[in-house]
C-alpha cells in the first residue's frame, strides 16, 4: 500500500505530525508496536509525575508541623499510589488512539523495519510512502557492569510497577531519572542510596546547582555515594551488593539502574534503507530532521539529541513546518529550556558558566539564594539558589539555571527573553507581583552590577 506519509511510532513528535498532516490532505500511516503515547504517556512524565504527587503529598504531611499544623502518623498505600498511576496512564493512552481515529490517517499495529528506499513492513504488509518519519524513541541502556544480568535490577519501568515498598532502594545513576526515582521513594518511606561516579549529581549543571540539591537530599536522608566507581553487582531477591573502587560495598534489597537510555534502532534495519547511524545507535539527522536517506526523517529521542518531550513535541512543530513549505529555519538556534522535577525542582536554559568558560565566552553572571526571596521564606521553601549569565555587550541572557521551588515555572522567564533576544533589562524594568517566586528572578537580574540599584 502507497501512502503520502508514513510515521514510525506514536511518541510526542509522531501523533502530532501524524494528526496535522492528514488534517492537511495527506494520507498518512503511522506504525505502533507498543501502547500508545510513546515513553512520555506510559514510562516517562505521566507515570512519574502522578506518583510524584503522591510522594510529595507525602513529604507535606510529615513536615506540615513546622508550619503549626499536626497530624497523624502518615502511611503510604503504594499499590493505592500505583493503581491512580495505572488509572492515569490508561486515560492518557487512550486519548492519544482516539485523535488517531481521524481521516486520511491509517494506523498499523506492530513492529515497523525498514525492507528497502521508502518502504516499511509491519506485521506481514509492506507500506510505501515518498516522505518518512523516524519516531521510534529511546528505552533504559543496560551498563556493561560484571555481575547486572544475573541480578532482578529494575528499571524506570519496572520499579513502578512495585506494589510493596523497597526496604532499602540503590540506585544507579545520579542524573535526572535516578534523582527523580531516588526523592520519590524515600518519601514513599523507603530507605534510598543514590550511586553515581561523577562527583556531583546531575553532574552538567553548575557545582552550587548541584550540591544545593544534594544539601536538599542529604536533609531528607538520602544517602549518596559520589565520584563512587562501580565494580560489579551480586546478589538476589531481597539483597543486593553493589561492590565500589576502594573494596566498598553498598547492600540494599532492591537495585535501579538509571543509567542512560539508548535508541530504539537496533531491531529498526535502517541499513536496507541507507539510514546511518552515529556508534551508539542514534538517527544522524542535520537540522532539518533529514537522514541519510532521502525522504526520511528523524525526530524525538531517537535522535539522541535532548531526551525531553518538549523537545520532541518541537521537533514536530518544526518539522511540519518544513514539510509544508513554511519555514526553512529547522532547529537551528532553538534554546532547549529543561527541568529536573525534584524538590526542589533543577531547571536551566541556555549555558551553563562551565560552558560559557569552555566556548571562551565574555559573560557577566549572578546568584541568589532561593532563601532570599520572600516568598520562599514565608512559605517555607528556602533550599536552593538561582544563576543568571548575560552577554555584557548586548545584555542578553546566555543562559540561567534555578533549584528551588518551582523552578520549572520559573525558568520561562529566561526562555522567553532568550527567545525574543530581550535584553536581560526587561526584568529589571517591569512590575514584578509582590510576594511571589518569579520576584525572585527580578532581584537575581538587579546582582548584576550594571543593573544594581544605587
Amino acid at each position: 500500500m502507497t501512502f503520502d506519509v508514513i510515521i514510525i511510532g506514536s511518541g510526542q513528535a509522531g501523533v502530532p505530525l501524524a494528526t496535522r498532516l492528514a488534517a492537511a490532505g495527506r494520507q498518512v500511516l503511522i506504525a505502533e508496536r507498543g501502547d500508545f503515547g510513546g515513553t512520555c504517556v506510559n514510562t516517562g512524565c505521566t507515570p512519574t509525575k502522578t506518583m510524584m504527587a503522591s510522594a510529595r503529598a507525602a513529604h507535606v504531611a510529615r513536615n506540615c508541623a513546622r508550619l503549626g499544623v499536626r497530624t497523624g502518623p502518615v502511611e503510604v498505600d503504594l499499590a493505592a499510589v500505583v493503581d491512580r498511576k495505572d488509572t492515569m496512564v490508561r486515560k492518557w493512552s487512550e486519548g492519544v488512539g482516539k485523535r488517531l481515529q481521524a481521516d486520511r490517517l491509517t494506523v498499523a499495529r506492530g513492529h515497523a523495519r525498514f525492507v528497502g528506499d521508502g518502504k516499511i513492513e509491519v506485521s506481514g504488509a509492506v507500506y510505501e510512502a515518498k516522505e518518512i518519519i523516524i519516531n521510534t524513541g529511546a528505552r533504559p541502556m543496560v551498563p556493561p557492569l560484571p555481575g547486572l544480568a544475573s541480578v532482578p535490577a529494575l528499571d524506570n519501568a519496572t520499579v513502578m510497577q512495585l506494589r510493596q515498598l523497597p526496604g532499602h532502594l540503590l540506585v544507579l545513576g545520579g542524573g535526572y531519572i535516578g534523582c527523580e526515582f531516588g526523592q520519590m521513594f524515600r518519601r514513599f518511606g523507603a530507605r534510598v542510596t543514590l550511586i553515581d561516579h561523577n562527583p556531583h549529581l546531575c553532574s552538567r549543571e553548575d557545582p552550587e546547582i548541584s550540591s544545593a540539591l544534594e544539601e536538599a537530599f542529604r536533609k531528607e536522608g538520602i544517602g549518596l555515594e559520589l565520584g563512587a566507581k562501580v565494580l560489579g553487582v551480586s546478589g538476589g531477591a531481597g539483597g543486593i551488593t553493589v561492590g565500589l573502587e576502594g573494596g566498598k560495598e553498598v547492600r540494599g534489597s532492591h537495585l535501579l539502574v538509571a543509567a542512560g537510555r539508548r535508541p530504539n534502532t537496533d531491531d529498526l534495519a535502517c541499513e536496507k534503507a541507507g539510514v546511518a547511524l552515529d556508534a551508539r545507535g542514534n538517527v544522524v539527522t542535520d537540522d532539518d530532521y533529514k537522514t541519510s536517506a532521502p525522504g526520511i526523517y528523524a525526530v524525538g529521542d531517537v535522535t539522541g539529541g535532548p531526551q525531553f518531550t518538549h523537545t520532541s513535541w518541537d521537533d514536530h512543530r518544526l518539522l511540519l513546518d518544513l514539510m509544508m513549505g513554511r519555514s526553512k529555519k529547522g532547529r537551528r538556534g532553538r534554546n532547549v529550556p529543561y527541568t529536573i522535577f525534584t524538590d526542589p525542582q533543577v531547571a536551566g536554559v541556555g549555558l551553563s558558566e562551565r560552558a560559557a568558560k569552555e566556548r571562551g565566552l565574555a559573560y557577566e553572571v549572578a546568584t541568589l539564594p532561593f532563601g532570599n526571596v520572600a516568598r520562599a521564606i514565608e512559605v517555607d521553601e528556602t533550599a536552593g539558589v538561582m544563576k543568571v549569565l548575560i552577554d555584557p555587550k548586548t545584555e542578553r541572557v546566555l543562559g540561567a539555571a534555578i533549584v528551588g521551588a518551582e523552578a520549572g515555572e520559573l525558568i520561562h522567564i529566561f526562555v522567553a527573553l532568550m527567545q525574543a533576544g530581550a535584553s536581560a533589562r526587561a526584568v529589571v524594568d517591569a512590575e514584578f507581583v509582590h510576594p511571589t517566586f518569579a520576584e525572585g528572578v527580578q532581584s537575581l537580574v538587579m546582582k548584576l552590577p550594571r543593573f544594581a540599584l544605587a
